[in-house]
């Protein structure tokens, strides 16, 4: 365990000058493909030279290390309960991403006790300089504990498919967000589309709603292809854009990424304190 922590900070710690941003992946319901869509964006970034982190805090329906073929040793309640160190349960995945899982446990969080709970910033503020991007898995919908993450995290990747149902729960996803913070950037992301048409269709409609009624500018990121390379990727427990580097989705998911660092992705200097900074705000307010 020792070694594999200190081979973890010497991969991350290779530069002084990151600022880790922070990215909340959501979706307004469960099977839409939201943690495979995580998993894969964050790999893809890697594979461009991004030191990139993913917190599953998809409590109850974790299954990011059955995606990458890992089982996890320690979890965030690990750390808490049996003072380890951050490093000490960071996992490394494929394509150097390093991952780390929340355990059962921690949707009781926000009820630990005032020395847990500053413990477990003390050990968040130690990888703030190691990563460029920390992406939070978090469960479908919106819960008490969750929406805290949204809302202290940077930015907010929401996945739906094309589906009506997919999309109005998407919507209130967005809505909840929004109500509580109107200036939060929220990025939209179509997975499972049959076609081409039906992706940017699915995309326009979706943004003009959120105009109309929210007076809330969307950006769209783009969408998925419904590929059955997908299927074949979970199976072997391999990320898509490893089992099958050409196919049609893994091509869409390097695409995507692409015009994320291209379009959306600004020079302007962010802080990693800023998000410790509101977590502990947001926790403090729902003590």
């Amino acid at each position: 365990m020792n070694d594999q922590a200190e081979s973890l900070r010497r991969l991350t710690q290779s530069s002084n000058e990151k600022n880790a941003k922070v990215i909340a992946v959501v979706s307004g319901k469960g099977g839409v493909g939201k943690s495979n869509v995580c998993l894969n964006f964050a790999i893809s970034l890697s594979k461009l030279g991004k030191k990139v982190a993913i917190f599953d805090l998809d409590i109850g329906m974790a299954n990011l290390d059955i995606l990458m073929g890992l089982s996890s040793k320690y979890h965030i309640v690990d750390m808490l309960e049996n003072q380890l160190t951050i490093w000490d349960i960071i996992e490394k995945g494929p394509a150097n991403i390093s991952y780390l899982a929340g355990g059962s446990g921690f949707s009781s969080f926000i009820q630990l006790n005032e020395e847990l709970m500053q413990r477990f910033f003390q050990q968040l503020e130690l990888i703030g300089q190691s990563f460029d991007y920390i992406f939070l898995d978090m469960g479908a919908g919106a819960t008490k504990e969750s929406i805290q993450f949204m809302l202290a995290a940077h930015e907010v990747f929401v996945v739906t498919t094309p589906e009506p149902t997919a999309m109005t729960d998407a919507y209130a996803m967005v809505k909840y967000i929004h109500l509580h913070d109107e200036s939060k950037p929220l990025f939209l992301i179509v997975n499972r589309s049959e076609t081409e048409q039906e992706g940017l269709r699915t995309l326009a409609s979706f943004q003009r709603v959120a105009k109309q009624f929210l007076n809330k500018e969307l950006q769209v990121l783009g969408f998925l292809p419904n590929d059955k390379v997908v299927i074949k990727a979970v199976k072997s427990q391999t990320p898509f854009v490893i089992f099958d580097e050409k196919a049609k989705v893994s091509l869409s998911m390097r695409r995507l990424v692409n015009e994320y660092l291209n379009d959306f992705e600004k020079e302007e200097e962010r802080s990693f304190g800023s998000f410790i900074k509101k977590m502990k705000m947001l926790f403090k307010e729902n003590k």
